[in-house]
């Protein structure tokens, strides 16, 4: 175990910049996803893709309409989870330090469509967790001071701590049941000093992986679908979008922009649920960076989901699951489950 040392300033305002700044992320990219059709809206992105550097992207107005809502929707996923592993900052976990600042470069470069100085602040605060005095903090490093000098100018000697009291070898509070000799007696053969029985696993982290499982699954074959349909016809794809949203009648969609999107977006779900499912089976095996991984994992998709909600009312459904599982992560049990696991191995 680590020594409890004070929490420097530094990491406190970084930690709460990070939280705070990614919900902002959160709360901005709905704004934007909300107004992305709006006539405002084209006509910014007409103007920006009408002159450089939006000019050399080759894209449309629709193009980049659908290229803005992938983007925007990958930023509010980042931020989720910047939140979440911005909160196990705060409590001295390195592992969260390593993955908020690994999120933070996505976040930078996707917030850029939110105006890019929320996400800016998000990427600023995770580097102060890497100076002095967050890295001592962090790295369990008292900071040096200077020493104090005794009254009277007598030296006063360090207190002398007593020795540990000797252990009796012939202590051995776990028996195991032997196999029967003679008239009915039974031997007991004793476990090894400090052996411990093996400890059940709370049925909330069950439940929690066997969603996550569920739920990746469903994922990556659904968008493996649809980037298989979307190669195969196009146009049928299109004509059912514009039968769904009778506003792309209007608006010039290429089937080229949206084979892009699907590409896209299926990739990206694809691969984040494939590090879901990973994750879940090391939380089953009590891997306690796993469970802070897996929680910024579901944050971070249920965010992503619930701005997807805006587009299609289907979308509420996984971010209801998300959310299913994020609290039975959470719940008491599992955190007494892991902190006792993290106890036995330092």
């Amino acid at each position: 175990m680590t020594e409890s040392l004070p929490r420097p300033r530094q990491v406190t305002m970084a930690g709460w910049m990070i939280i705070g700044g990614s919900i902002l992320v959160v709360a901005t990219v709905f704004e934007t996803v909300t107004n992305l059709h709006t006539l405002e809206t084209r006509e910014a992105v007409s103007q920006f893709i009408s002159q450089p550097p939006g000019e050399g992207l080759g894209l449309d107005v629709s193009g980049a309409l659908l290229v803005l809502r992938t983007v925007s929707m990958v930023a509010a996923g980042c931020a989720a989870v910047a939140a979440v592993l911005g909160f196990h900052v705060l409590r001295r976990n390195r592992g969260a330090r390593l993955g908020v600042t690994v999120v933070a470069v996505p976040l930078f470069l996707t917030g850029m469509v939110t105006g890019g100085f929320l996400s800016s602040v998000v990427a600023a605060s995770s580097l102060l967790l890497w100076l002095e005095p967050s890295r001592n903090w962090f790295d369990g490093v008292r900071p040096p001071s200077a020493p104090e000098r005794p009254s009277g100018g007598r030296q006063t000697s360090p207190p002398q701590v007593a020795p540990p009291p000797p252990t009796s070898r012939e202590q051995t509070p776990f028996t195991t049941p032997g196999p029967h000799h003679g008239f009915g007696t039974s031997t007991a053969a004793p476990m090894p000093a400090g052996a411990r029985p093996p400890e059940r696993r709370p049925a909330a982290v069950m439940w929690a992986c066997v969603l996550t499982w569920v739920l990746s699954g469903l994922a990556a074959l659904i968008m493996g679908l649809s980037a298989l349909v979307i190669a195969l016809e196009p146009q049928l794809v299109l004509d059912e979008l514009r039968r769904q949203n009778p506003d792309l009648n209007t608006q010039e969609v290429t089937e080229r922009a949206v084979q892009v999107a699907t590409y896209v977006t299926a990739g990206v779900t694809i691969v984040w649920a494939l590090a879901a499912t990973v994750l879940a089976v090391l939380v089953v095996r009590r891997v306690a960076w796993a469970r802070i991984a897996l929680l910024a994992s579901a944050a971070g998709a249920g965010g992503a989901c619930l701005v997807a909600s805006l587009q299609s009312v289907f979308m509420v459904v996984p971010a209801f699951g998300c959310a299913v599982a994020f609290s039975l992560l959470l719940r008491p049990e599992v955190r007494a489950w892991f902190s006792r696991h993290d106890a036995m191995h330092p």
